[in-house]
């Protein structure tokens, strides 16, 4: 059951994200050869106002296609005749509505279960917080340079900034405090901490739903980039990465996990994967790298400057060589899954 809902989950991300696409498509008047749901054999198909809308047997996502990789027809509403600020909606769309998506799942979410408010529920003695004088009941407002809105992006900032001094701000009775501090490691758990707990979560209404909905999905877009920093800067290697395989073996765990707790917890974590995967899918797409949807921007920006559309067997030479390398990277990154899921 939890590899089914795996794919389900991945597979309706895959999808909405393609359902972007072809919503800007159709506002802009381009021609869409075919909306798929799903990949593989078609099992229904029907052509509608020039579109062959197909539903397709493996539910592992589906694809808009539009002709954007071939050269301009006759046909004005052919990709690649349209301007070129309507060719970077249709691409950007894509990621946006990665981005809509994980904020609708974060709002039912944080409707389901609350929000964890950046307030301090314990304070543990001999860390650095109770010697700089931290109490229950403050709040944290900014830790370094970065505004925090919700508790995880406490213990996110220290992950990613190891064995740096925390600048944090807190108030109290409507002052802010300051206080410098040195994290301390944790030889148990293998961490160097602070020694700080939550006050758990806030109960929800609408409006603040809607208000940390947004939070949650810049907690997660956040996480990402700063993920990606510390690949390229070599803080995190290669073979920490995971890919399909890791994000199955995720979703059956978590699943097999919180099943025993019943149907409404299956549904939160089922949510917050859903939030993560598909805030993680977003930017890595805006990513500018070539065959993603950041590589295609990147040309259609230059076009852009430029006035005048890059040689598109040039473009596609890029593209496949992106594509060449990414399937390069996704060898290696289920290579390293299968190490730690089987072995």
């Amino acid at each position: 059951m939890g590899i089914v809902l795996a794919i389900l989950l991945f597979g309706f991300i895959v999808f909405f994200h393609e359902l972007g696409h072809f919503l800007l498509a159709k506002k802009n008047k381009i021609d869409v050869d075919e909306f798929a749901v799903g990949m593989g054999p078609a099992l229904f198909q029907k052509t509608y106002k020039g579109t062959r809308y197909s539903i397709r047997l493996l539910p592992i996502g589906g694809y808009c296609a539009m002709g954007e990789d071939e050269e301009a027809t006759d046909s004005p509403n052919n990709f690649n005749n349209k301007s070129v600020w309507a060719r970077i909606s249709v691409i950007a769309a894509g990621p946006v509505f990665n981005f809509i998506l994980a904020w609708i799942f974060s709002v039912i979410l944080i409707f389901m279960i609350g929000y964890d408010q950046p307030v301090i529920g314990s304070v543990e003695d001999g860390y650095p917080a109770a010697e700089a004088g931290l109490q229950e009941g403050d709040r944290v407002v900014q830790i370094g340079d970065k505004n925090i809105h919700i508790y995880r992006e406490i213990s996110a900032y220290l992950q990613f900034h190891p064995d740096e001094d925390v600048v944090l701000t807190y108030e109290r009775d409507g002052e802010e405090h300051t206080v410098t501090l040195t994290p301390k490691m944790d030889e148990e758990l293998g961490y160097e901490r602070i020694g700080l707990a939550s006050s758990g979560n806030t109960k929800a209404n609408l409006l603040t739903a809607f208000q940390y909905g947004t939070y949650e999905v810049k907690y997660w877009i956040e996480v990402t980039l700063d993920s990606l920093r510390m690949l390229v800067t070599g803080q995190i290697g290669v073979d920490q990465l995971s890919g399909p395989v890791g994000i199955v073996d995720v979703v059956d765990e978590t699943y097999q996990q919180s099943r025993s707790y019943g149907a409404y917890v299956v549904v939160a974590q089922m949510l917050y994967l859903a939030i993560l995967l598909s805030a993680n899918l977003g930017v890595m797409n805006l990513l500018p790298l070539p065959a993603l949807d950041g590589g295609r921007l990147v040309f259609l920006f230059v076009e852009a400057v430029r006035k005048k559309r890059v040689p598109p067997e040039k473009e596609g030479y890029v593209h496949f060589a992106g594509i060449v390398l990414l399937m390069l990277l996704m060898v290696v990154v289920m290579y390293n899954d299968i190490q730690r899921v089987f072995f």
